[in-house]
């Protein structure tokens, strides 16, 4: 790779982006009804099979290229589209061995056979699921308006991310060298925040992340005559409790560590000593100095505590997993912020002060020790529920999120409807920052006139928390799937649209010009999304991209041409699970959510109780069976 590409203005970006997003309300169901899927039929790492055959007939389908099989389970599509960058958007596939308990009417009930061949319980208890259904919904998108840009869209589902070694799989298999490298990297994941919020970090966002394997032997014995044997339990324990004090007593304060011991097991029966005893050992570290130190202290300890208690023999210590941190590259996260912003709005991009000790191998698709690394930006989309988030305890949104159900937890339940469409809008919009260049062929190339759009369309690249754009009008461009161009929507009248009030430099209701200036810098400490107490609903602010797309195409369909495209596509779909039966709702509790806002995330009327719980949107297309919820 010469050059990095080079991103279009972020309000032009924006303006493709609004074009593009004219369809989400068509294809949204399908997109719902993939994750729904995904979520009730979970596959653990290396073994993502009805998954990736998903992906792949979903991408044939849609005009792409699809190669299936790469590093194992991977799936690759390419789309064509004229002289152009080349972007890649990835997302990974896997589930992990945990047992659902969030009570959703399409919680997974799966168990499938782990590495080491015991039955488990599966469950996308992180987000993999709304990642690669987002991922499929951006590569449709993208394919039914190629008139609104120009390059290669090159979509990487991705295996084993949990194992931390599916990303150096497709690579090894020859990802770069068969399908081409990629000019920029995007991808995103589902975190706690709330739902529809975007979260962005230039440089470090995500740490680095090393797992070993820890074999102490002992000599058994009977319980009943300990002073006969070594015993490895005792050796374990006391490993485990020395541990502790790695990180408070050898990391320095201004560093971030963590050193966790996340599996222990010994022995068959309570009156007999065994002869070993087996650990596995978890390390975070935002950098390798400090990583090598706790791998250090580790060894260190562990053979220490064996010769304490007199093993005869030395214990096994076995690095198996080695991930490095992820470091979205400066100039292309500020550019990718910078549309998010122009389309959400500025209280729905926030700006992490933090990286997270969280760990993903995405980082290896940037080839880190290659003399011209690839640039990426990964972000993040939160997925609580509002009134999840505001019932959560705690003054500060930190403290909140240390109080909500999260990754990894048998309770994470995301918000299904708006985070699945801020993720689609997100990773569309991020592609459409380089690959919605002016040269595009379509009419957002030419600065769009009518009121929504008083002046030309802006030429200088904004930085992160620019200011945003004027509203766009969504209906802009050409028409879409044989739609005649209908006028600008008049907004909602509905004052839970978007309660924060007009973003900086915004024209204010009324037509008054907001006050000029910078904005001030929006952290996860001062965003108006992630307040505790929300703000008056009442007033009537200045709309976002994002809130004048969703309003028109939510609120001003023409129900005739979408019945005859859901009929169309229904027909064509990956898609076989009745909707009916997993999304039967009957029976679960729910209440209308006390004080949040729908926000801008639902694109519509505010919903009707816990937003994880609502169900898809559906209309008459009583032709089909189970009509009203097959998709």
């Amino acid at each position: 790779m010469e050059t990095v590409p080079h991103a279009v203005d972020p309000d032009r970006a924006a303006q493709h982006g609004s074009v593009v997003m004219r369809l989400l309300d068509e294809l949204f169901p399908l997109v719902e009804g993939f994750y729904v899927d995904l979520h009730k039929n979970p596959e653990l790492s290396h073994a993502e099979q009805r998954t990736a055959s998903g992906v792949a007939e979903w991408l044939t389908r849609t005009g792409y290229e699809v190669h299936k099989g790469i590093g194992g389970t991977g799936v690759v599509g390419i789309l064509r589209n004229g002289p152009g960058p080349t972007v890649m958007l990835r997302a990974d596939m896997d589930a992990l061995p945990l047992e659902e308990k969030t009570g959703l009417p399409y919680a997974s009930t799966t168990r499938a056979p782990d590495e080491d061949g015991v039955e488990v319980p599966v469950m996308h208890a992180c987000g993999h699921d709304a990642h690669t259904a987002c991922l499929v919904g951006a590569a449709d998108l993208l394919s039914e308006t190629r008139d609104e840009w120009a390059g290669t869209v090159m979509i990487v589902a991705q295996p084993a991310e949990e194992t931390l070694d599916g990303a150096q799989a497709m690579l090894a298999d020859g990802l770069y060298d068969r399908f081409g490298r990629p000019d920029v990297i995007l991808g995103q994941h589902l975190g706690p925040q709330p739902a529809g919020l975007i979260s962005h970090r230039a440089g470090i966002i995500l740490g680095a992340s090393r797992a070993y394997r820890v074999r102490v032997h002992g000599e058994g014995g009977h319980a009943s005559q300990p002073h006969t044997t070594v015993d490895p339990v005792v050796i374990a324990a006391n490993i485990v409790t020395r541990l502790q004090g790695v990180v408070s007593r050898e990391i320095s304060p201004s560093e971030m560590a963590v050193l966790t011991v996340g599996r222990i097991q010994a022995g068959t029966k309570a009156n007999i000593i065994p002869d070993e005893a087996y650990l596995e050992i978890n390390t975070r570290a935002l950098n390798d100095n400090v990583a090598d130190q706790l791998e250090s202290a580790i060894e260190r300890i562990v053979r220490a505590e064996a010769a304490a208690s007199g093993a005869a023999r030395e214990p096994d210590i076995e690095m198996f997993v080695s991930c490095g941190v992820t470091r979205n590259d400066a100039t292309c996260s500020a550019e990718v912020a910078a549309a998010h912003h122009a389309y959400f709005g500025e209280d729905y991009v926030i700006h992490l002060p933090d990286p997270s000790p969280g760990t993903e191998d995405f980082n290896y698709f940037g080839l880190p020790g290659d003399p011209q690394p690839i640039p990426y930006v990964f972000w993040f989309v939160g997925a609580t529920p509002h009134d999840v988030w505001e019932a959560a305890p705690g003054d500060t949104p930190y403290e909140k999120m240390g109080n909500v159900p999260s990754n990894h937890s048998p309770f994470f339940a995301p918000a299904r409807e708006p985070t699945l469409r801020a993720g689609l809008a997100a990773i569309t919009v991020a592609a459409l920052s380089y690959l919605g260049a002016d040269g595009a062929r379509g009419g957002a190339s030419s600065a769009p006139a009518g009121a929504a759009f008083p002046g030309p369309a802006p030429d200088a690249v904004h930085e992160p928390r620019a200011v945003a754009g004027d509203p766009v009008d969504p209906f802009g461009g050409a028409p879409a799937r044989g739609e005649t161009a209908p006028q600008p929507a008049a907004p909602l009248s509905d004052p839970l649209s978007d309660p924060f009030g007009p973003p900086q430099g915004l024209p204010a209701p009324g037509g008054r010009p907001a006050q000029a200036g910078p904005p001030e810098p929006n952290d996860a400490y001062d965003s108006a999304f992630l307040a505790s107490s929300w703000p008056d609903p009442a007033q009537d602010p200045a709309k976002s991209t994002y809130d004048a797309d969703m309003d028109a195409v939510m609120g001003a369909q023409d129900d005739e041409l979408r019945d005859e495209w859901r009929s169309d596509k229904a027909e064509e779909s990956t898609l076989s699970t009745d909707m009916a039966s997993i999304l039967d709702d009957d029976g679960v509790p729910q209440g209308p959510p006390q004080g949040p806002p729908a926000g801008p995330s639902y694109g519509g009327p505010p919903p009707r109780g816990s937003a994880h719980h609502a169900p898809p949107p559906h209309g008459p297309d009583d032709d089909l069976p189970d009509a009203e919820y097959r998709l």
